[in-house]
């Protein structure tokens, strides 16, 4: 499903315009040039600003910056600082620390890390449900990340998810995919894997709850703040989100070549709605649904449903059935409001759109879908990317600035890591070469954006029409 042979990708050709052969030696007196005079960083609290920003006010602002240079050379014990962590970021604070250096990851998670490997745990009566609510699974295509998942593996965080999942067309049709190739969960859900990343990391310091508001260069160091209030200051910084949050944070940086193609991400919206039932869903012609998981065809307000009690507890009782069903791209567009304040009419009216598109996917007579008696409705606002580079990570070295994510390669956690271990090799291989020509490590910079294709909730490589079974196939799993 990549087009672009990451396998054999080292170092892209410098695609940012030329830069003048600046040493890492240069004086420390000039650690860092910018046509307006430098000010240092703010401790005084921003002025209340109207509640968001339009993208052409960002975009005049984003092309309007003066480019950040940094020349003096690296501190002894460079420290990175990393915006984000999700899987990408949290990978590249792993493969640092594996190059010897350190960092700090800031996330914004409240009850834990991970950004789209979420998980959800609700205390029902002293009955607890959960529900992955963002990334279903992950399927297995390069060679450097089969190698992490083995290890993960062995180490209990995964495992392969042998339940049966195919495609639902609308009316109940059911269609399984071959059980190759193999499809991975976390053990105790996609939070738990990002949770137990760091556990054997040395130079790894994570902050949380911290949404980083402002980026300021000064002294030759990037200095950090949330709302006014001092974060620490880093010779090096990863931006490992995107959405509106990153090109706000990026639009007065003094990185505007990182900023212009953080800007060309298109992002699609996901609804999420966690649903817990009583008893099995019922499916025409049997006691209950024949799938742990299925992509949904035809049925405008879903495009996935999975059962979290089957696929997520290795011994399901006779307890609560709890569901994760994910709208099309379309319907999140067609229904997307502020993820932060979501009108009560909304939620209404997207909960029960997907209900009844359940109903209808599974064959089920309208009104007969049994009435969960948990819901919880999530929109996900910068869901998953449209577009892609079809780079590894982005980096400008004359600002000591970076991306990472996975729609710098594509759209699943395969990508997302791959992208995280680029970026992190790249920003040491930097770091660790002083005098180097800076221009030589440019990356991405100025790649153009092409169309990503897969489905609404992300792509599997491996699967797809050619991965499903025929009718034969089917009744040889069936005896």
């Amino acid at each position: 499903m990549f087009a672009l042979n990451i396998k054999t990708w080292k170092l892209l050709p410098p695609t940012a315009p030329c830069f003048s052969n600046r040493s890492h030696r240069a004086s420390t007196l000039s650690t860092v040039r910018m046509q307006k005079p430098q000010k240092p960083p703010s401790t005084s609290k921003p002025r209340r600003k109207s509640y968001g920003t339009s993208r052409k006010s960002i975009l005049k602002k984003t092309f309007q910056q003066e480019q950040v240079t940094f020349t003096a050379p690296f501190s002894d014990e460079s420290v990175v600082a990393i915006i984000g962590g999700g899987i990408a970021g949290l990978i590249c604070a792993i493969f640092l620390d594996k190059r010897g250096i350190r960092s700090t990851v800031f996330d914004t998670g409240i009850h834990g890390l991970g950004g789209r490997l979420g998980t959800r745990v609700i205390d029902a009566n002293n009955n607890p449900l959960i529900f992955d609510h963002a990334a279903q699974f992950f399927t297995v295509n390069d060679s450097r990340f089969a190698e992490l998942v083995n290890a993960w593996l062995d180490k209990g965080l995964v495992r392969e998810w042998k339940g049966t999942v195919g495609e639902l067309h609308n009316g109940g049709e059911f269609l399984p995919f071959l059980p190759s190739p193999p499809r991975y969960i976390a053990t105790n859900g996609m939070r738990f894997l990002a949770d137990s990343l760091l556990s054997e990391t040395r130079l790894v310091n994570v902050e949380r709850p911290r949404w980083i508001s402002k980026l300021e260069p000064f002294n030759g160091m990037w200095h950090l703040s949330e709302n006014g209030k001092p974060c620490g200051k880093f010779d090096a910084i990863v931006v490992a989100h995107n959405g509106k949050c990153a090109n706000r944070l990026l639009m007065t940086s003094g990185l505007p070549l990182i900023a212009k193609q953080m800007k060309r991400l298109e992002l699609s919206s996901i609804w999420a709605l966690l649903a817990a039932f009583e008893d099995p869903l019922p499916f025409p012609g049997t006691t209950e649904v024949p799938f742990e998981g299925a992509f949904v065809r035809g049925i405008d307000s879903v495009s996935w449903m999975a059962n979290n009690t089957k696929k997520l507890l290795a011994s399901p009782s006779d307890g609560p059935n709890c569901w994760t069903f994910l709208s099309t791209a379309a319907y999140g567009k067609q229904n997307k409001v502020p993820q932060e304040n979501i009108p009560t009419a909304t939620a209404t009216r997207v909960k029960e759109g997907m209900l009844e598109g359940v109903e209808a996917a599974l064959g089920l007579s309208k009104g007969s879908l049994p009435k969960p008696f948990y819901t919880k409705l999530q929109l996900w606002g910068a869901a998953l990317p449209t577009n892609t580079p079809g780079v590894p990570c982005i980096f400008d070295p004359l600002g000591r600035a970076g991306i990472c994510g996975d729609w710098l390669l594509g759209s699943n956690i395969e990508a997302a890591v791959l992208s995280g271990i680029a970026l992190a090799n790249h920003i040491a291989d930097y770091i660790q070469s002083p005098g180097a020509d800076p221009g030589q490590f440019a990356v991405g910079l100025n790649h153009d954006f092409q169309p990503l294709e897969g489905h609404d909730i992300g792509q599997f490589p491996g699967l797809g029409s050619e991965g499903k079974m025929n009718e034969a196939q089917v009744y040889e799993l069936a005896k």
